[in-house]
């Protein structure tokens, strides 16, 4: 082939921002907010705040605030505004995601003035998953499926909102190509096609 072919080849590439881009994970403070009338009135034993901290933390970022609140959208909208206060910039809530009519979570992500509010993810587990922002700070509404599979959703987003990168409703869509967990025996995610798009 004659260079001058590559060259324009190589620099159309370019324009692109290239294939492949590695970005710094920012060492967030987070906020865990475990919603559920069960849990606020010790029916049963929340198991989410472990999960959640041992994924933030082995990301780099910390554990700022936790708050364990009843099904009140209210409540809810208020804690957010509280612990951004307080300066977490990363809130994962937890319980009221599925469309039962105590599930009140995302009326009150909204309620605190979430904007771009995706609900649903082309995932499994995960296809209740929600992502919002407000102002610059990411809220992921985490489903139940968290307390029963090691891998979900969460574990495909997660470091992306870390690394910088603000994820919208095609970005939820596209996670499908390869979005199935396998529920192997032994898990050995990362090293598994599991939201690869393989």
């Amino acid at each position: 082939m004659k260079r001058a072919a590559i060259e324009r080849a190589a620099a159309l590439a370019g324009t692109g921002g290239g294939l492949l881009a590695v970005g710094r994970l920012r060492a967030a403070q987070a906020s865990l907010i475990i919603t559920g009338n069960e849990v606020y009135h010790g029916i049963i034993e929340d198991r989410f705040v472990p999960i959640f901290t041992n994924k933030v933390e082995a990301l780099g970022s910390t554990v700022a605030a936790v708050e364990f609140l009843p099904d009140d959208a209210q409540a809810i909208a208020r804690t957010i505004g509280g612990h951004l206060a307080k300066g977490c910039d990363l809130v994962l809530l937890s319980g009221g995601m599925s469309v039962d009519p105590d599930d009140v979570t995302r009326h009150g992500i909204r309620l605190a003035g979430a904007s771009e509010v995706h609900y649903g993810s082309a995932v499994l587990p995960g296809a209740m998953f929600l992502l919002a922002y407000l102002g610059d700070v990411p809220l992921l509404g985490v489903p139940a499926c968290a307390l029963h599979h090691p891998v979900t959703v969460l574990d495909l987003v997660l470091p992306r909102i870390l690394a910088g990168e603000r994820l919208g409703k095609k970005d939820l869509a596209l996670l499908g190509h390869g979005g199935l967990c396998r529920d192997c025996l032994q898990c050995s995610y990362p090293h598994c096609p599991f939201g690869k798009g393989t």
